[in-house]
């Protein structure tokens, strides 16, 4: 994100974002033409919240962009919005992070310490604490792509090739 990007607190959202964003515990982000990432985030205050960083989950080029694309789920697990964030990042020593970390860290689960120990250690290792907030382009119910957005598995090393499975004993037919 530009250092010089101003950050309103105009409310830029819909009653279909605002009620997926209440009960949202994994969005999927999107940055430029980037694929989309399960990102685990906190709603606080009318935006997502997200913390990436060395321990915490990756979201690439998500802390210098301006924009981002989310994407939430519904109650039945499908996909139901689609929305442009405006993606701000919360910095260490803020009032607004002295606020807004704790919030999150209390959220944090399987996290190691206390909250306070977690909030201390994302400020310490420079972990990015980010807001994303509608910024317009809602795409809902007959808009939304029908196909699945699934992409094929990333090339990785760990992968082998699949063997037949193996058999203890003959089966006999009668």
């Amino acid at each position: 994100m530009r250092e010089d990007a101003v950050v309103t607190d105009e409310h830029n959202s819909t009653p279909l974002v605002d009620e997926a964003m209440k009960k949202a515990s994994v969005a999927w982000v999107a940055v430029a033409d980037g694929p989309a990432l399960a990102l685990w985030c906190v709603p606080l205050e009318g935006a997502l919240c997200v913390v990436s960083g060395p321990g915490e989950q990756a979201a690439p080029g998500l802390v210098e962009a301006d924009e981002a694309q989310v994407t939430l789920r519904g109650d039945h697990g499908g996909r139901i919005v689609t929305w442009r964030a405006r993606v701000s990042r919360v910095r260490p020593g803020t009032d607004e992070w002295d606020t807004l970390a704790p919030l999150v860290g209390a959220k944090r689960l399987n996290a190691p310490g206390s909250t306070a120990d977690l909030v201390a250690r994302w400020a310490a290792d420079d972990c990015a604490l980010v807001r994303l907030r509608p910024a317009g382009d809602v795409v809902h119910g007959g808009q939304l792509p029908a196909d699945s957005l699934a992409e094929p598995p990333r090339p990785t090393s760990a992968v082998r090739a699949a063997r037949k499975p193996f058999r203890l004993h003959r089966v006999r037919r009668r």
